[in-house]
Order: C-alpha cells, then sequence, then structure tokens
C-alpha cells in the first residue's frame, strides 16, 4: 500500500551547501522530519551544481519519512548566470543592469523548458522575457 502524503515543501536552496539552519530547519522539523538526513541526502545530489541555486520539492510522509526532487534553478538565475549579474536592478524602471540577445532568451528557454507548464518554446521565451523585464534586464532586438 501506498505511504500516506501529509505535505509538500518546496525550497530553494543552494546547491550542494544547505544547512539546517533556517529555511530547512524550521520548514522540517514542524513535521518530525530528521533535518540532517534531508540535508546530507540534498548536498549530495547537489553538489555538482555548486553555487546555484537548486530548489527542492520534498514530499513529507505520514510516517514521518520523506521523499525528494529537485528542479532546475529558477529563470532568474538563469539569467543572472548567462549576464554573470550578481542581481537584478532595484528599480527596474529606472535602471537597466544588462542586456539578453533572443538568442540567450532561447537557450534559457530551452534549458528551463522541462519544468515550465508549457511545451511551446515561444511560450517559454516569453515567460523568460518577463522575468528579465522584472529584473531590470532588456531584451535586444538585433
Amino acid at each position: 500500500m501506498p505511504k500516506k502524503v501529509k505535505t509538500i515543501i518546496k525550497l530553494n536552496l543552494p546547491a550542494g551547501a544547505a544547512t539546517p539552519a533556517p529555511p530547512v530547519g524550521p520548514a522540517l522539523g514542524q513535521h518530525g522530519l530528521p533535518i540532517m538526513d534531508f540535508v546530507k541526502a540534498y548536498n549530495d545530489k547537489t553538489a555538482d551544481k555548486k553555487g546555484q541555486i537548486i530548489p527542492a520539492v520534498i514530499t513529507v510522509y505520514e510516517d514521518r519519512t520523506f521523499s525528494f526532487i529537485t528542479k532546475l534553478p529558477p529563470v532568474s538565475e538563469l539569467i543572472k548566470k548567462e549576464l554573470k549579474l550578481k542581481k537584478g536592478s532595484g528599480e527596474t524602471s529606472k535602471e537597466v543592469v544588462g542586456k539578453l540577445t533572443p538568442a540567450q532568451v532561447t537557450k534559457i528557454a530551452q534549458e528551463k523548458m522541462p519544468d515550465l507548464n508549457t511545451t511551446d518554446l515561444q511560450a517559454a521565451q516569453k515567460i523568460v522575457a518577463g522575468t528579465a523585464r522584472s529584473m531590470g534586464v532588456e531584451i535586444t532586438h538585433t
């Protein structure tokens, strides 16, 4: 018989460098999960992606066990990596922090496609472009 799911927790964590400190400790502790077991398993699974933010979706079962899957980095992280930015703009309407070419938008859209709720490349490109705009990154049309 399959285990009963108690809840699902989503956390964005640094790859290979998660610690029992917040947000991990409180999120897992309230469900009585072995925090260090998760931290060790997550860090082992994401050690090759150090320096990136890798979301984890943790399924908590009623018998206080858990399983988790990792997702691809958020679109904003992929844009920052592509343009080698530390962070997005604080004032997106006034301050432009970088420019993406249509080719870069396509590359990011293709990389993130498995996690997006679309299989249409143009829709994925619009999602990437919208995130870029909200970060103060312009899309060049050349």
